[in-house]
């Protein structure tokens, strides 16, 4: 669709949709406006297609919560489906942001998949001390040359701070490395 099509009052003039609380944490805390900027675009899309069913990749985790939170807050007839995350031989997610990346920030750029894989492996494990985690996998990936943005550990449905009694997490992950946001997760079923 043409920008016309897409927003026939100008944008000072656009009605927007947001969807409150999830919108706001996470990467909605570092990009504020984002995800009403997602939300809006989508369903606009959603009504000028009316399809059944719409899928998104779970790269970005956070973005696929907050459209099937959308979905079913609006009422919305379709299914959303999340698709795996593609990734590279060494890991990396797969993403068009990497072809901003130099060779040598390519080459580091696996160890943002790294540091969630380890996080993962020591929850499976048991271990419960999510802060002192998080500092470590920050502290390593500062070391490599990375400025962290955040890693946290959520509740997989609503994306509140993980309880120790949770069974599904989500570990998310944003950092940059020289100007290119590396984002990822990885899912945990305990």
């Amino acid at each position: 669709p043409t920008v016309k099509a897409i927003y026939p009052r100008g944008l000072e003039q656009q009605t927007f949709v947001e969807v409150p609380g999830i919108s706001y944490m996470i990467c909605g805390a570092s990009r504020p406006g984002h995800f009403r900027g997602v939300a809006t675009i989508v369903s606009k899309l959603f009504n000028m297609v009316q399809p059944n069913s719409a899928f998104f990749g779970e790269k970005d985790y956070q973005q696929l919560q907050v459209i099937k939170a959308m979905v079913t807050d609006l009422s919305m007839n379709l299914s959303i489906h999340g698709i795996p995350t593609m990734r590279h031989d060494d890991g990396l997610a797969m993403s068009s942001r990497n072809g901003y990346l130099t060779k040598q920030e390519r080459a580091l750029a696996p160890l943002v998949y790294i540091a969630i894989s380890r996080i993962k492996a020591e929850i499976e494990l048991g271990r419960r001390d999510f802060m002192q985690m998080i500092e470590q996998e920050n502290a390593m990936l500062a070391v490599a040359g990375f400025k962290p943005d955040y890693i946290e550990i959520r509740d997989a449905f609503t994306l509140q701070p993980a309880s120790f009694e949770a069974k599904e997490l989500v570990v998310l992950i944003a950092a940059f490395l020289g100007k290119t946001r590396l984002i990822d997760n990885i899912q945990i079923t305990l």
